[in-house]
């Protein structure tokens, strides 16, 4: 198979979808590799390691899409890039369709095949190739939410490990899940006091035991959602609903009740937001601020740690890279369940439901394309 990776173009994403070692694996089982020119400048590998790992160089992402048969990529394709999009031709890169209806009506008219990162899953429910990227968000949230707390970021000038003689920031996480999770030990490690929501108790009985003694877990419903965003200085957004639109567990009426200067970090505007005033921004422009409480809503964190966040995609993403290359995607999706639920679009129709219930648009059922 023909396999392209094309450089990102979403503003400041530096991520590439294939390392030089993943370009070097795919090669060794007799796929052909085509990379744009610099495409790994970002992520710290040049276009020697590329070649020298048995890749060839093509000059813009059009000759990139032409001569591949499978497109990998980091994030969704933007505008510029639908019109390279041929009929038949797989995508295998974040999507979060649930988030955009121009990206999801842009694809479809493509008739190709969107295999989304996001939504493959293992039988025991995890999504082995969103783990990694919500490691590294879930990682950078309280670094970055503790930057913006400094006064002269806009905050109210909290130091979230407080000192002898005051006391530490108060930090609140919405979700248990791996972003949650790795979101608490960052703030916990820092100092902070942190309570954990989350919806399932039995998953809150897990964290209780295996977290740090600063870290309180607490069943999440509007009631207690409303009283702990009262006395939080920082809010991390952690839900997940695979494919799916999040939903807004604070609301803009709840806002008001949180301290000027507060800060939110919402890891979930990827798919809409779980809070209702949270909309994307950029590492250029991070935040806004709405009712005194800052918004720090990036939705491509791990953007700014591209040589951490690409070592740990390529880890992740090539295994099943591998399969579509040397089994055919009909033929990868018919046999592997996991890859099979990664199938969001496929000659023009929407077989993921959750996408099509986000927009009201019609979905059939998987199976019927695959043989």
């Amino acid at each position: 198979m023909k396999i392209g990776v094309p450089k990102e173009i979403k503003q400041n994403e530096n991520r590439v979808a294939l390392t030089p070692s993943g370009a070097e694996i795919l090669k060794s089982h007799g796929h052909t590799v085509y990379v744009e020119t610099n495409a790994g400048n970002g992520s710290g590998f040049r276009n020697e390691d590329y070649i020298a790992a048995g890749a060839e160089m093509l000059p813009n992402p059009k000759a990139v899409y032409d001569a591949a048969d499978m497109i990998m990529k980091v994030k969704e394709p933007i505008k510029p890039e639908y019109e390279l999009i041929r009929k038949g031709q797989v995508l295998f890169t974040y999507f979060h369709f649930a988030a955009s209806r121009e990206l999801t009506e842009a694809i479809v008219k493509t008739k190709s095949i969107a295999i989304a990162y996001e939504t493959v899953q293992r039988a025991d429910h995890s999504l082995p190739l969103l783990i990694p990227m919500s490691e590294v968000a879930g990682r950078m949230a309280p670094q970055e939410g503790a930057k913006y707390l400094e006064k002269t970021m806009g905050g109210r000038g909290v130091l979230l490990a407080g000192i002898p003689g005051t006391e530490p920031g108060n930090v609140v996480v919405l979700g248990g899940g791996v972003v949650g999770t790795n979101a608490a030990k960052i703030a916990a490690g820092l100092g902070a006091r942190v309570t954990i929501l989350d919806s399932n108790l039995y998953r809150l009985r897990y964290l209780d035991d295996v977290m740090p003694k600063n870290i309180a877990t607490m069943m999440s419903n509007p009631y207690n959602v409303r009283k702990v965003i009262k006395s939080a200085d920082m809010v991390i957004g952690a839900v997940l609903i695979p494919g799916a639109k999040a939903p807004h567990l604070i609301t803009r009426e709840m806002l008001k009740d949180m301290k000027e200067g507060s800060v939110v970090v919402d890891v979930s505007v990827d798919q809409g937001g779980c809070i209702e005033t949270c909309h994307p921004t950029t590492h250029e422009n991070p935040t806004y601020v709405i009712d005194g409480v800052v918004h720090y809503c990036v939705a491509n964190m791990p953007g700014a740690v591209p040589m951490t966040s690409t070592i740990g995609l390529t880890n992740a993403t090539l295994p099943y890279a591998v399969q579509l290359a040397n089994m055919g995607y009909e033929k990868a999706i018919s046999t592997n369940k996991e890859l099979r639920l990664g199938l969001n679009v496929i000659d023009g129709t929407i077989v993921y439901q959750g996408v099509a219930d986000a927009f009201g648009m019609k979905w059939e059922e998987s199976t019927k394309f695959i043989k």
